[in-house]
């Protein structure tokens, strides 16, 4: 029930393997994640921890007051799209899409929602599991600017709010269109991911200068997955997005110049960037090794740290590959996200936020570093 709270259900143990402190923030029997890797799970002042719970029966977003560990439910209904979850850097709102909208919930009593855009009556994301099926949005580091990827028909269109004003205006459309992300250090600058083909595009916020960053190597038959834009101040000002060449490591592609340097050999399935750019969290995959940590701008020979073991499931058995999967065909993909860990940083640096099934069921966990 929207507005309903629950006492804190967080407990801390000791990780065995790298003696880090780790807290399990959720332990009702249900479905539980944080929002997409490289998206924020806190607000700036780190009031809140964001996350999605089922124990209604169905998902629903809620947070953790972190100052007393109570959890409140924000929403109530039954046509939120879960992995549209994104809660602004200054912690009064939470936006998210449901049904044929954009909205967003007020993190203060009462919760009011508000509708910041109708699409009318269209499906919003097409059906399946992974990139443009999760409906993931993208807020601006200002709050201004909420950047929504919308199904239209055969093909796909972003569009970008102006949480002031109320303005909804076109950016692009594109065959498919999934992940977008606002540059964090210049709300007019886009990224987001096409089909496999052509995965990684930019493009202004007025629309202008859309273009392919990346071409991937076909005679490789590279898989290039899971970008995230690196900070200017990290690469020396560039515009940067480091991206995974599954599962040969990862690639730093100046989206100016298309220069590409090698971030790191290391085997990482969803990086995440920390906000000074010198820090990067992974997790892995066949074989799952736990979560790590390196520095993206140092270099591929940077050292890599061992975090924690996350122990999920990490379901999707298309991951167990040298190349893209979809280069041999069609690919029956069951990967529901949720038992995939996506580490991600605390706008402080202090901590990682994670998804694991290892008890049977989705939690939350927090993994201390300082």
């Amino acid at each position: 029930m929207k507005g309903r709270t629950f006492p804190p259900e967080s407990c801390s143990f000791t990780a065995a393997a790298t003696g880090r402190l780790v807290r399990q923030v959720t332990t009702h029997p249900a479905i539980h994640h944080h929002p997409f890797y490289y998206l924020p799970a806190y607000d700036d002042a780190m009031r809140w921890l964001v996350f999605v719970s089922h124990r209604g029966g169905g998902p629903a977003i809620f947070v953790e007051e972190r100052s007393s560990g109570r959890l409140v439910q924000l929403t109530d209904r039954a046509d939120l799209n879960e992995w549209s979850v994104h809660p602004a850097h200054d912690g009064r709102w939470v936006y998210f899409t449901a049904g044929c909208g954009a909205w967003r919930v007020s993190t203060e009593p009462g919760f009011r929602e508000e509708c910041l855009a109708d699409f009318g009556d269209v499906p919003m994301i097409p059906p399946g599991m992974v990139g443009d099926a999760m409906g993931t949005t993208s807020l601006s580091r200002d709050d201004r600017w909420w950047i929504v990827p919308v199904k239209i028909g055969a093909a796909a269109r972003l569009h970008a709010i102006d949480t002031a004003s109320g303005t909804v205006s076109v950016v692009c459309e594109h065959e498919s269109i999934g992940h977008p992300e606002v540059h964090p250090d210049d709300p007019e600058l886009i990224r987001f991911a096409g089909r496999y083909t052509d995965r990684i595009h930019v493009v202004r916020r007025d629309g202008s200068g859309h273009r392919l960053a990346y071409r991937r190597d076909l005679a490789r038959r590279e898989w290039v997955v899971h970008e995230s834009w690196m900070p200017r101040a990290a690469v020396g000002g560039r515009n940067e997005i480091v991206t995974v060449v599954w599962p040969h490591g990862m690639i730093g592609i100046d989206t100016d110049s298309g220069a590409i340097r090698p971030v790191t050999a290391f085997p990482a399935w969803h990086p995440m960037i920390r906000r000074d750019g010198r820090s990067c969290v992974a997790d892995t995959t066949f074989p799952d090794r736990g979560l790590f940590t390196f520095d993206p701008s140092a270099g591929p020979d940077a050292p890599v740290a061992s975090l924690v073991e996350s122990l999920s499931s990490n379901a999707g058995e298309h991951w167990n590959t040298d190349h893209c999967p979809y280069d041999d065909g069609p690919v029956r993909v069951h990967a529901p996200q949720h038992t995939h860990p996506h580490p991600s940083f605390a706008p402080d640096g202090s901590r990682v936020v994670f998804t694991s099934d290892c008890s049977g069921v989705a939690q939350l966990y927090e993994v201390v570093l300082r």
